[in-house]
């Protein structure tokens, strides 16, 4: 990736990496690059969580869009998945949403949408960036009536509900459902959908203050759904990420219900009504072994892609496929939004609870989560992208795999930010795989170390 643009936008602690001055040059440039097309005045919407620098970072933000002579219009606080949708909604030139999803609040994110509310291509990115750190094209400073102006939609959140709603089409009347909102962007919009679906909703971690998004709470943190769900005798519960573009569940009796598994239900429902082109989901290399042997056993085709749901995205497009995503719960529905979006999922999966007449328990039950573990080797970093080409390594990994017979994978990739090689082991006993996973990795960090 590029030298702002990470895999998910350009991310930091805001006011120190992520400043104003970089948002207001990002606001400008972006707006230039991305409203070429435009026939008349461009038109981008803004959206952002619930994080404290928010505000900060919308202003300066807004100052290098307005700058650039385009229309800022703010939709307030709004998911992720959002903005995608009313960029299009709204028939604007690009979107930009300001947050760092599951991160901790002193970090803040901005991410660009193009007009049909894709995230953007390395290609383009790779242009903003060449605009602001080498001056590589000279940005017109229009005066007078060419300014750009800021406006606000008041009703975006409505818009965006109804959008939702009308995803479904049953009632969820008689279902008790626990939230937990991550104290984020899905802290109104994701008890009013559900409540006004019929279900009856015990919402928690909905009250932000700037701080406290992601704390202890969130699909990253599952621990105070589960014991909500079990204490109050929920049918199942839901847990959304800071910028809602994920949503992991819990079962009426405890039990973790992670997005492959979610997958995996939506997936077969979709299959049941012809609805999954060519039997096939998009997942990543890091999806469990068990989503492998349950596909097999029901009829579906797992393709996989490198970790990162650009990657799985980019699949999906090329193919034609209409669902993907990932094991932390960020799950593209194609036929709905053209990025992840956890509220819609959300509805997708509670939909076919309801409709099925099972529970989250048993719909679940089609999958078993094989034991992951995972550990790290320390190498040279100009060694870290060279463990496959020595043929020692490459043995030891073959002859762990015939050793699990179809029941078990060895998977070896590079950290993106250091210099480790990330040994991944899956199969049926814990206790054999840690031994192995560590014998892997000490034996690579011999050879590279």
């Amino acid at each position: 990736m590029g030298r702002l643009f990470g895999t998910d936008g350009v991310r930091g602690i805001a006011n120190s990496e992520l400043t104003c001055e970089l948002a207001y040059k990002l606001g400008k440039a972006g707006a230039y690059v991305l409203a070429e097309e435009s026939k008349g005045t461009p038109r981008i919407v803004i959206g952002k969580d619930t994080r404290r620098s928010g505000d900060m970072l919308e202003k300066a933000l807004i100052a290098g869009i307005c700058s650039a002579g385009a229309e800022a219009i703010c939709l307030g606080v709004v998911s992720t998945p959002a903005v995608a949708y009313l960029t299009r909604h709204y028939n604007a030139d690009a979107g930009v949403v300001i947050s760092a999803s599951h991160n901790p609040a002193e970090f803040n994110g901005i991410k660009f949408f193009d007009r049909q509310g894709y995230k953007l291509p390395d290609s383009v990115e790779e242009r903003i960036e060449s605009i602001i750190l080498d001056n590589s094209e000279e940005l017109p400073n229009p005066t007078g009536c060419a300014v750009g102006r800021v406006t606000e939609i008041k009703g975006a959140k409505e818009d965006y509900i109804s959008y939702l709603k009308n995803t479904v089409n049953t009632s969820f009347e008689g279902l008790k459902i626990a939230l937990d909102c991550a104290n984020g962007a899905a802290y109104e919009t994701a008890p009013r959908v559900f409540r006004e679906l019929g279900a009856d909703v015990i919402v928690i971690n909905n009250t932000p203050d700037g701080m406290n998004i992601n704390v202890n709470c969130g699909s990253t943190h599952m621990e105070m759904l589960r014991e909500t769900v079990l204490a109050n005798k929920c049918d199942l519960g839901l847990a959304f990420d800071g910028d809602a573009d994920r949503v992991l569940a819990v079962d009426s009796e405890g039990n973790y219900v992670d997005g492959d598994k979610i997958m995996g239900i939506i997936g077969l429902e979709l299959k049941r009504r012809n609805k999954l082109p060519q039997n096939t989901i998009v997942v990543t290399v890091m999806s469990n072994i068990g989503f492998d042997i349950m596909a097999k056993e029901h009829g579906l085709v797992l393709e996989k892609t490198k970790v990162g749901d650009r990657y799985v995205l980019e699949h999906m497009l090329k193919n034609g496929y209409a669902l993907g995503g990932e094991q932390s719960g960020h799950i593209i529905m194609l036929d709905y939004n053209t990025t992840g979006d956890g509220q819609l999922t959300a509805l997708q999966l509670v939909q076919i609870v309801k409709n099925s007449g099972k529970s989250l328990a048993e719909l679940a039950s089609i999958m078993k989560v094989y034991p992951q573990v995972l550990k790290n080797a320390r190498v040279k970093n100009e060694n870290k992208n060279r463990f496959m080409d020595d043929p020692e390594i490459a043995a030891k990994c073959r002859e762990l795999e015939n050793a699990f017979h179809g029941e078990g994978r060895v998977l070896i990739r590079p950290s993106g930010t250091e210099p480790l090689v990330r040994v991944m082991i899956e199969g049926r006993d814990y206790d054999y795989i840690s031994k192995k996973a560590e014998e892997l990795a000490e034996f690579i960090e011999r050879k590279l170390g």
